[in-house]
């Protein structure tokens, strides 16, 4: 564990690298895989169960990360996960029938949640706690720029040079981020985790005990984030607006600028002031979409979406970490990305179930009531207790 005060050593400019390629290999192949499923004769039910059990899987293998320390240490647990996902993606490549594709995204939703669990954990272990959200920020830079980038530059790769080319880009960046995770690591001693007898609960297991309100809060951002990620085009595409991905390109650009300064006000004033800033811009943000007629003021929309969002991820992040010992920080960060997926998956199929009776641009109606009920919640919340970063304490909610 870092014993200075400063953020910017070595090691976290190279982790924050490695992280960046690890969810560059997610991003690259969650659009693309339909694509390469659907060109190998899959059916759509196929393709759904294909795209779809991906997030069970990491979810699932989340639920065992505490058993998994345990066992074998953080650290050899997190290096498995890098293998598992290079493995798999060079897998793809090989496999051509629905059972065995099927069972390599398994493999890779394995790999991936026990990949950026342990990633987030083990950055926290190298950042200063006087700049804990800052560094956290920074540290996920690494998964916006990805998240703008890599879907697209996927599809380009798929369809001009091949599924070969796609999985052999992919299978060098995951490669690129275990060679320097393990370059960051590999003389690191991770703070010994203490022998636990009694028996984990399922829910605990889920959410780690004292972070319930800051793990709906993460749940209520990835039903709102994922949804809009999702259904933003076809949106577009019932407002009569063409370039609706610069909306994402737009927002990648004011969520890095976000992280310049979102981090420093938590660090300095608490999370309320980072969240509910987050929250209510996300909110504006989906109020100018539904107002919009133009690409002009759908790309207006995207800077305070791409603000409110990179002031929110971090933020909700630092908090959970914030709220409990340093020997439970696996937990708390499989906490934060088992409810961000799983707010993202119930968004995404409940909103498209919904899209198909009242159409997209009434869907974005529930994304915005959503937000701002979040917003209220962290309103309460904080008059109730106060600027902590743990929220509200689990023992109060009822």
């Amino acid at each position: 564990m870092s014993d200075g005060t400063s953020l910017w050593t070595r090691s976290f400019i190279l982790m924050t690298v490695a992280n960046g390629l690890l969810f560059a290999n997610f991003h690259a192949l969650v659009p693309t895989m339909a694509m390469y499923a659907a060109s190998l004769g899959a059916t759509g039910g196929e393709i759904g169960i294909i795209t779809g059990i991906f997030a069970i899987s990491a979810i699932f293998v989340r639920l065992f990360t505490e058993n998994l320390v345990q066992k074998w240490g953080r650290k050899r647990c997190f290096f498995a996960g890098l293998g598992l996902s290079l493995a798999a993606t060079v897998s793809y490549m090989e496999f051509t029938g629905f059972s065995t594709l099927l069972t390599a995204r398994i493999v890779h939703g394995f790999g991936f949640g026990l990949g950026t669990t342990f990633a987030a954990a083990l950055a926290v272990d190298i950042i200063p706690p006087a700049h804990r959200g800052e560094g956290l920020g920074y540290f996920g830079l690494g998964n916006t720029i990805s998240m703008g980038a890599s879907p697209a530059v996927g599809v380009a790769v798929l369809t001009s040079l091949g599924a070969g080319a796609l999985f052999g880009i992919s299978a060098v960046a995951i490669a690129s981020s275990l060679f320097l995770f393990w370059i960051c690591l590999r003389h690191k001693t991770a703070p010994p985790v203490p022998k636990r007898t009694e028996h984990i609960s399922l829910r605990e297991r889920l959410i780690v005990r004292g972070t319930a309100w800051n793990a709906l809060f993460s749940a209520l951002f990835g039903f709102g984030f994922g949804s809009v990620n999702a259904y933003l085009p076809m949106t577009a595409l019932e407002l009569g607006i063409e370039g609706s991905g610069l909306f994402f390109v737009v927002g990648t650009v004011f969520t890095f600028l976000s992280r310049l300064f979102g981090g420093r006000i938590y660090d300095r004033h608490g999370a309320f002031f980072v969240i509910l800033p987050g929250a209510a811009l996300m909110a504006l943000s989906i109020f100018i979409v539904l107002l919009s007629h133009s690409l002009a003021m759908l790309l207006f929309a995207s800077v305070f979406y791409g603000f409110g969002a990179g002031l929110l991820m971090p933020s909700l992040m630092a908090a959970l970490f914030s709220s409990v010992t340093p020997e439970r920080r696996n937990s708390a960060s499989a906490t934060f990305y088992n409810m961000m997926d799983l707010g993202t998956s119930l968004g995404i199929v409940f909103l498209g179930t919904l899209a198909g009776m009242i159409g997209y641009i009434r869907i974005l109606d529930v994304v915005l009531a959503e937000l701002l009920i979040f917003s209220g919640l962290i309103l309460l919340l904080h008059r109730r207790k106060g600027n902590t970063d743990n929220i509200i304490e689990e023992k109060d909610l009822i």
